[in-house]
């Protein structure tokens, strides 16, 4: 198991958003932490730190900037996703990015479009696609979102899924939407499918709150599971320390 860290950016700040609450103008969104500090600040704490793929999400207009300055400060190292599709996603690799991640491109209407997943997979190559299957849960399932997390598929988060999808990328991450920004606790159910279904390395993110947490990922996920955390951070205006995350990881790690 592994830490992810992130840089989200809206409106060329690095933020923390509650998700599944942005909105196209701005009015609606709730913003839980703005920093003062350029994207290019964080991704050289990651480098300096040695955490390795973590990712720079593109919220909106107006980030690319702040996300080539990222990308500046740590290539090869750093993820980067947010309205990535065929027509630029060789030019975010070219730009320095790990990988690039796909999200609302792959999907039409609510239904996974297997033409353009297959045209960006060959374009690319698979071993430099993430795919954003960030879900919410409706009826005891967890089905992926879309559209600023807003819009349900009829992608379900499962074995099949996991499994087909499993060809076309290296990696999946994975929000649950319902807990992001929320310091309100992980999803334990979800961490279970990804450790049970996954052929793929999958990053969970979505309501670390504490230590606690993490080890509780690490319980759910048999230490197979990556994770993220945001707004809970003390570099993020949080009260959990990043250091803290990061030595609690590395000595269990070491442990093993």
């Amino acid at each position: 198991m592994e830490f992810r860290p992130c840089i989200d950016l809206h409106q060329g700040k690095v933020k923390q958003l509650v998700g599944g609450t942005l909105t196209e103008k701005g009015p609606g969104t709730q913003v839980n932490f703005e920093s003062e500090l350029d994207a290019a600040y964080y991704a050289q704490l990651y480098c300096r730190d040695q955490l390795r793929g973590g990712h720079v999400i593109m919220l909106g207009p107006g980030n690319q900037e702040a996300a080539r300055r990222a990308l500046a400060a740590y290539p090869g190292g750093l993820q980067v996703g947010g309205g990535i599709d065929c027509g630029n996603a060789r030019e975010w690799l070219a730009a320095g990015a790990a990988q690039v991640i796909l999200t609302s491109y792959v999907f039409i209407d609510g239904e996974l479009s297997c033409d353009r997943l297959e045209r960006i997979s060959a374009a690319v190559g698979r071993e430099n696609l993430v795919l954003d299957l960030s879900c919410r849960s409706r009826g005891g399932k967890y089905y992926v979102v879309t559209d600023r997390w807003r819009k349900f598929t009829t992608c379900e988060v499962n074995a099949g899924t996991l499994n087909r999808l499993a060809g076309y990328c290296t990696e999946f991450l994975v929000h649950a939407v319902d807990a992001e920004g929320r310091r309100a606790g992980v999803d334990p159910d979800l961490i279970a499918i990804l450790e049970a279904h996954s052929p793929l390395p999958a990053v969970y993110a979505g309501g670390v709150r504490s230590l606690e947490d993490i080890a509780l990922i690490r319980q759910a996920g048999r230490n197979r599971i990556d994770f993220t955390v945001g707004s809970a951070l003390d570099i993020f205006g949080g009260t959990l320390k990043y250091r803290d995350v990061v030595k609690t990881v590395r000595g269990k790690n070491r442990a093993i």
